[in-house]
Protein backbone atom coordinates (compact mmCIF):
# COMPACT_ATOMS: atom_id res chain seq x y z
CA UNK A 1 0.00 0.00 0.00
CA UNK A 2 1.02 3.62 -0.78
CA UNK A 3 2.10 5.47 2.27
CA UNK A 4 0.95 9.43 2.48
CA UNK A 5 3.09 12.13 3.60
CA UNK A 6 1.94 12.52 7.49
CA UNK A 7 4.01 15.85 7.81
CA UNK A 8 0.89 18.03 7.33
CA UNK A 9 -1.43 16.14 10.02
CA UNK A 10 0.69 17.96 11.85
CA UNK A 11 -0.92 21.74 11.29
CA UNK A 12 -2.49 24.08 13.56
CA UNK A 13 -5.47 25.58 11.01
CA UNK A 14 -7.16 28.87 11.50
CA UNK A 15 -10.16 30.94 10.44
CA UNK A 16 -11.23 34.62 11.44
CA UNK A 17 -12.57 33.14 14.58
CA UNK A 18 -11.56 29.29 15.27
CA UNK A 19 -8.55 27.60 16.03
CA UNK A 20 -8.67 24.11 15.13
CA UNK A 21 -5.66 22.11 17.32
CA UNK A 22 -4.78 19.11 16.03
CA UNK A 23 -5.92 16.67 18.82
CA UNK A 24 -3.73 14.96 21.39
CA UNK A 25 -4.95 13.16 24.73
CA UNK A 26 -4.32 16.17 26.88
CA UNK A 27 -7.58 17.55 25.17
CA UNK A 28 -9.59 14.72 26.41
CA UNK A 29 -9.68 16.50 29.71
CA UNK A 30 -11.08 19.75 27.80
CA UNK A 31 -13.38 18.33 25.32
CA UNK A 32 -15.34 15.45 27.54
CA UNK A 33 -18.33 17.74 29.36
CA UNK A 34 -19.00 18.67 25.99
CA UNK A 35 -18.74 15.27 24.13
CA UNK A 36 -21.02 13.93 27.28
CA UNK A 37 -24.04 15.72 25.73
CA UNK A 38 -26.43 12.39 24.29
CA UNK A 39 -28.28 14.36 22.17
CA UNK A 40 -24.67 14.82 20.54
CA UNK A 41 -25.33 11.56 19.28
CA UNK A 42 -28.90 11.09 18.14
CA UNK A 43 -27.59 10.48 14.25
CA UNK A 44 -24.66 8.17 14.81
CA UNK A 45 -23.74 5.03 16.24
CA UNK A 46 -21.62 5.82 19.17
CA UNK A 47 -22.47 6.87 22.77
CA UNK A 48 -20.71 9.50 25.46
CA UNK A 49 -17.63 8.72 26.34
CA UNK A 50 -17.60 6.51 29.32
CA UNK A 51 -15.10 8.48 31.13
CA UNK A 52 -12.27 11.03 31.07
CA UNK A 53 -9.61 8.54 31.00
CA UNK A 54 -11.16 6.34 28.41
CA UNK A 55 -11.46 9.26 26.32
CA UNK A 56 -7.88 10.18 26.82
CA UNK A 57 -7.03 6.59 26.17
CA UNK A 58 -8.55 7.30 22.65
CA UNK A 59 -6.89 10.34 21.96
CA UNK A 60 -3.60 8.95 22.68
CA UNK A 61 -4.42 6.12 19.97
CA UNK A 62 -5.20 8.37 17.56
CA UNK A 63 -2.36 10.16 17.69
CA UNK A 64 -0.51 8.13 15.54
CA UNK A 65 -2.62 9.88 12.88
CA UNK A 66 -2.28 6.70 10.59
CA UNK A 67 -4.21 3.34 10.15
CA UNK A 68 -2.36 0.52 10.49
CA UNK A 69 -1.20 -0.78 7.45
CA UNK A 70 -0.23 3.52 6.48
CA UNK A 71 -2.38 3.24 3.72
CA UNK A 72 -4.71 6.58 5.08
CA UNK A 73 -4.06 9.17 7.48
CA UNK A 74 -6.54 10.25 10.65
CA UNK A 75 -6.39 13.93 11.09
CA UNK A 76 -8.38 15.09 14.16
CA UNK A 77 -8.56 18.64 15.67
CA UNK A 78 -10.34 20.01 18.46
CA UNK A 79 -11.47 23.30 17.78
CA UNK A 80 -11.53 26.33 19.94
CA UNK A 81 -13.08 30.26 19.78
CA UNK A 82 -9.60 32.15 18.48
CA UNK A 83 -8.27 34.01 21.63
CA UNK A 84 -10.11 31.77 24.11
CA UNK A 85 -9.93 28.62 26.22
CA UNK A 86 -13.72 27.57 25.10
CA UNK A 87 -13.66 24.85 22.68
CA UNK A 88 -16.81 24.67 20.32
CA UNK A 89 -16.40 21.05 18.54
CA UNK A 90 -13.97 19.11 16.82
CA UNK A 91 -13.32 18.27 13.27
CA UNK A 92 -11.74 15.04 11.56
CA UNK A 93 -11.01 13.37 7.92
CA UNK A 94 -9.53 10.68 6.66
CA UNK A 95 -6.94 11.18 4.04
CA UNK A 96 -7.09 8.02 2.08
CA UNK A 97 -4.22 6.84 -0.82
CA UNK A 98 -6.90 6.76 -3.65
CA UNK A 99 -7.02 10.91 -3.48
CA UNK A 100 -10.68 10.59 -1.74
CA UNK A 101 -10.53 12.25 1.84
CA UNK A 102 -13.51 11.52 4.56
CA UNK A 103 -14.70 14.78 6.75
CA UNK A 104 -16.68 14.20 10.05
CA UNK A 105 -17.66 17.30 12.62
CA UNK A 106 -19.46 17.77 16.14
CA UNK A 107 -20.29 21.08 17.00
CA UNK A 108 -21.10 21.34 20.60
CA UNK A 109 -24.74 21.61 21.44
CA UNK A 110 -24.05 25.29 23.82
CA UNK A 111 -22.34 26.57 20.01
CA UNK A 112 -24.64 25.33 17.50
CA UNK A 113 -26.27 27.37 15.01
CA UNK A 114 -23.79 30.25 15.01
CA UNK A 115 -22.03 29.20 11.98
CA UNK A 116 -19.03 27.55 13.25
CA UNK A 117 -19.39 23.70 11.69
CA UNK A 118 -19.36 26.11 8.06
CA UNK A 119 -16.32 27.83 9.30
CA UNK A 120 -14.49 24.74 10.14
CA UNK A 121 -15.56 22.53 7.86
CA UNK A 122 -14.79 24.51 4.69
CA UNK A 123 -11.18 25.36 6.57
CA UNK A 124 -10.45 21.47 6.49
CA UNK A 125 -12.07 20.34 3.37
CA UNK A 126 -9.57 23.27 1.79
CA UNK A 127 -7.22 22.19 3.51
CA UNK A 128 -7.66 18.58 2.38
CA UNK A 129 -7.12 19.97 -1.28
CA UNK A 130 -4.11 21.77 -0.42
CA UNK A 131 -2.44 19.71 1.58
CA UNK A 132 -2.72 16.70 0.81
CA UNK A 133 -4.04 16.83 -3.12
CA UNK A 134 -7.28 15.37 -2.70
CA UNK A 135 -9.46 14.84 -5.61
CA UNK A 136 -12.25 14.82 -3.39
CA UNK A 137 -13.86 15.19 0.58
CA UNK A 138 -16.93 13.27 1.06
CA UNK A 139 -19.29 13.34 3.90
CA UNK A 140 -21.68 10.32 4.99
CA UNK A 141 -25.07 11.41 6.73
CA UNK A 142 -27.97 9.76 8.92
CA UNK A 143 -30.96 10.97 6.28
CA UNK A 144 -33.21 12.19 9.37
CA UNK A 145 -29.89 14.76 10.45
CA UNK A 146 -31.47 17.66 8.17
CA UNK A 147 -29.11 19.91 10.08
CA UNK A 148 -26.21 18.41 8.56
CA UNK A 149 -27.73 17.83 5.21
CA UNK A 150 -28.48 21.53 4.95
CA UNK A 151 -24.66 22.08 5.99
CA UNK A 152 -23.37 20.27 3.23
CA UNK A 153 -25.64 21.25 0.70
CA UNK A 154 -24.54 25.09 1.59
CA UNK A 155 -20.90 23.99 1.15
CA UNK A 156 -21.86 23.07 -2.65
CA UNK A 157 -21.37 19.15 -1.57
CA UNK A 158 -23.40 17.02 -3.82
CA UNK A 159 -25.33 13.92 -3.08
CA UNK A 160 -24.70 11.26 -4.72
CA UNK A 161 -25.58 7.98 -3.16
CA UNK A 162 -28.52 6.18 -0.79
CA UNK A 163 -27.28 3.87 1.38
CA UNK A 164 -30.00 2.13 2.83
CA UNK A 165 -29.48 -0.04 5.97
CA UNK A 166 -26.26 1.59 6.01
CA UNK A 167 -26.16 1.27 10.10
CA UNK A 168 -28.03 -0.61 12.72
CA UNK A 169 -27.92 1.76 16.19
CA UNK A 170 -30.26 2.41 18.43
CA UNK A 171 -32.43 -0.15 18.46
CA UNK A 172 -33.28 1.04 15.00
CA UNK A 173 -31.85 1.23 11.12
CA UNK A 174 -30.37 3.98 9.67
CA UNK A 175 -30.23 4.91 6.16
CA UNK A 176 -27.32 7.62 5.35
CA UNK A 177 -26.59 9.79 2.45
CA UNK A 178 -23.13 10.10 0.67
CA UNK A 179 -22.15 13.47 -0.43
CA UNK A 180 -19.46 14.65 -2.35
CA UNK A 181 -17.02 17.96 -3.01
CA UNK A 182 -15.10 17.44 -5.41
CA UNK A 183 -11.56 19.73 -6.09
CA UNK A 184 -12.48 21.97 -9.40
CA UNK A 185 -9.68 21.36 -11.84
Amino acid sequence: MTEIDLKPAETVLSTARLILEPLQAGHAELLFAHLSDSALYTYIPQQPPASAGALAERYQRLQSRRSADGSAIWLNWAVRLAGSDEYVGYAQATVEADGQSMLAYFVFTPHQRQGYAVEMCTKVRDYLFRAFDANSVYVLIDTRNQASIALVESMGFQREALLPNADYFKDSSSDEYRYRYAKST
